[in-house]
């Protein structure tokens, strides 16, 4: 593998940092027992994994991207959850799930790259009947279609605003400084391509870091 295309950074420590939000949407969430809980763009796994142990039921962790999904696989088997978690690689508008067949589904930072319609739209028709969706997502993208939410056969139902300035500070700041001590160590890393993405991001995030706030929606279907 050429260097540049060698990830140097793991992502999952400073993903980490979000679980709090994640355990606080769930706890809004009336207690369903034994759940059977989709979770969309799971990527590794961060939030499939603490939804596994917050629920106790049975997660199907969905992605398009193997790669994430093989690593997902091996935390899966490294903390016995096998019988707990199981791996689809699959995306919401293309799957062989039968309608009504979860009783939750999450997605965190994955309808707006997907398109809010059809995903509202492809996950109304896998969830059951009361059945609640749970996003985090960007407040501005995400406004819009809250309005008339109805419309796709839901309602809302509560709303967790994580803290203002949330990705900078929790997020992209620490990532900043940790690129900066891996550059110190070796400036050839420069060329490396994650390196070179999170610092474009960093810069994007930097100058306005009240423009990525983000909230957990919880919707109910009806």
């Amino acid at each position: 593998m050429n260097e540049r295309d060698i990830n140097v950074i793991d992502m999952d420590f400073f993903r980490k940092v979000f679980l709090k939000y994640t355990k606080k949407a769930f706890q809004l969430i009336p207690i369903i027992k034994n759940p059977k809980i989709l979770d969309i763009g799971c990527g590794t796994g961060i939030p499939t994994i603490e939804l596994a142990r917050l629920s106790g039921g049975e997660i199907i962790a969905m992605d398009i991207n193997t790669k994430d999904l093989q690593i997902l696989d091996q935390k899966i088997k490294k903390k016995k959850l096998s019988n707990q978690i199981r791996i689809v690689n699959a995306s919401l508008l293309k799957n062989k799930f039968d309608k009504n067949s979860f009783d939750l589904i999450w997605a965190e930072g994955v309808f707006h790259i997907i398109g809010f319609e059809k995903s509202f739209d492809a996950s109304q028709r896998i969830l059951k009947k009361m059945g609640y969706l749970v996003l985090n997502e960007s407040i501005k993208k995400i406004s819009p279609y809250l309005h008339d939410i109805d419309k796709f056969g839901y309602i809302k139902y509560k709303t967790l605003q994580s803290s203002q300035g949330v990705w900078w500070d929790e997020f992209y700041k620490p990532l900043e400084k940790e690129i900066n001590r891996l550059l110190d160590d070796d400036p050839k890393l420069i060329n490396n391509a994650q390196i070179r993405r999170y610092r474009r991001e960093i810069s994007m995030v930097k100058s306005n870091p009240k423009e990525f706030d983000t909230a957990f929606y919880i919707l109910q279907k009806v």
